[in-house]
C-alpha cells in the first residue's frame, strides 16, 4: 500500500512516500481503507521529535491519528457485517491507504454526512466539544475564540454561537476572520496587531467572560489580559508551546485558568461519546467542519508546511485513492 513514513525526526521534508505491506487485522481488529486522513498540528510536532515522553514514536513510523473510509477486512472475533461500512477511525496512525485499528477505535459515519467532513471531526470535533463543556458558554455573554479559523477554533465559534453567546473571533488575516464571521462570530479582531487586546476589551465592555486560547505560547499568555475579571480562560494551543499566564494576576482578578491538555488525553469512553455527538451534530447540519485545504497523500509535506506557516484557513486533510485535491 501507499503510505507516508517518517524515518528521522525533522522538518516537513522528512515525510517520505513509501510502499509498505498491507496491514493484517489481528483479533478484535479491522482494516479501514482510508478515503481521508486527518491532519492536525500535533502531527507536525511529533514529526519534529517533540513529545516523546507523552506520545512515543519508534522510527520509522507512519504519522497521523486516523481519518475516515470504509472497512475492508475484519479480524477474528469481529462481526464481518462491518465490511463495506463507512467509518471514522481514531488510532495511532493514518497517513496510509489502509489502517489497522481495534474495533473500539472505529465508529459508523451517519448517513448523509460526507466522508471528508467525518474525517475532519475525528480529533477537532472531540477537542471542541470537550472544551465547550469545560468553558460552558452562556447566552448573552462575550466569548473570545483565538485561532478562530483553525480546525478546533472554527468549531468552538459555532458551538458558542449556538449557545447564544456573543463571539469575538481572533485570527491573523482578513480571510480567516471572514470565515469566523460566516460561522457565527459577531466581531473579528486581527491578533497580529499590537492593540488587538485593547480592541477586544473595548468591544466587550471590559473583557470576555470566556476565552478559548487556541494559540498558546507568548500570544496565549498575553491573551489573559482579554479576560474579564471573574472570567474563564481555557487554554489548549501548543503551536508555540503552552501559554503560561501569571497565576498571581489570574488569582487577583478571580480568573479561572483551565489547561485541559496538562491533564493528558481523554479516556476512550469520553472520546467515543464526544466523537459520536460531533458526527451526529454535523449530520444534522448543526456543526460544520470548515475544510480549507486538501492534499493528495503524497503531498503530506505541503500540508505540514502550510500548517507551520499558519497559511491554512480551516481544516487540512490528506485525500487518499482517486479523490482529487483542491
Amino acid at each position: 500500500m501507499r503510505a507516508i513514513q517518517v524515518a528521522v525526526f525533522g522538518g516537513p521534508e522528512v515525510l517520505s512516500p513509501a510502499e509498505l505491506p498491507d496491514p493484517v487485522p489481528g483479533p478484535g481488529q479491522v482494516v479501514v481503507g482510508m478515503d481521508a486522513a486527518d491532519v492536525i498540528l500535533l502531527d507536525t510536532l511529533l514529526r519534529s521529535g517533540w513529545g516523546q515522553d507523552f506520545f512515543p514514536r519508534t522510527l520509522p513510523y507512519v504519522p497521523g491519528g486516523g481519518g475516515a473510509g470504509a472497512v475492508v477486512e475484519t479480524g477474528e472475533g469481529v462481526d464481518p457485517a462491518w465490511i463495506g461500512r463507512r467509518v471514522v477511525v481514531r488510532t495511532s496512525t493514518g497517513y496510509a491507504e489502509r489502517v489497522a485499528a481495534d474495533v473500539e477505535e472505529i465508529m459508523p459515519v451517519p448517513d448523509g454526512l460526507a466522508i471528508e467532513a467525518a474525517a475532519a471531526l475525528v480529533h477537532d470535533g472531540v477537542t471542541a466539544l470537550s472544551l465547550d463543556r469545560l468553558g460552558a458558554p452562556e447566552k448573552g455573554e462575550w466569548v473570545l475564540v483565538s485561532a478562530a479559523a483553525g480546525g478546533a477554533g472554527s468549531l468552538l465559534v459555532q458551538l458558542a454561537a449556538e449557545a447564544g453567546a456573543r463571539v469575538v473571533a481572533a485570527a491573523s488575516s482578513d480571510v480567516k476572520l471572514a470565515l469566523a464571521r460566516e460561522l457565527g462570530a459577531e466581531v473579528g479582531v486581527d491578533y497580529t496587531r499590537s492593540d488587538w487586546i485593547r480592541q477586544v476589551r473595548e468591544v466587550t465592555g471590559g473583557g470576555a467572560a470566556l476565552v478559548y486560547d487556541g494559540a498558546g505560547g507568548p500570544l496565549g499568555t498575553a491573551t489573559l489580559d482579554a479576560v474579564a475579571d471573574g472570567g474563564r480562560f481555557v487554554t489548549y494551543g501548543t503551536a508555540d508551546g503552552f501559554a503560561a499566564p501569571d497565576p498571581e494576576s489570574a488569582a487577583r482578578r478571580d480568573i479561572s485558568v483551565l489547561a485541559p491538555l496538562l491533564d493528558g488525553p481523554p479516556n476512550q469512553e469520553t472520546v467515543r461519546e464526544l466523537l459520536g455527538l460531533a458526527l451526529q451534530r454535523a449530520a444534522e447540519g448543526r456543526l460544520r467542519p470548515a475544510i480549507g485545504a486538501t492534499y493528495p497523500l503524497e503531498q503530506a509535506t505541503d500540508a505540514h508546511r502550510a500548517l507551520a506557516a499558519r497559511t491554512t484557513v480551516g481544516k487540512s486533510l490528506l485525500l487518499v485513492g482517486d479523490r482529487t485535491a483542491s
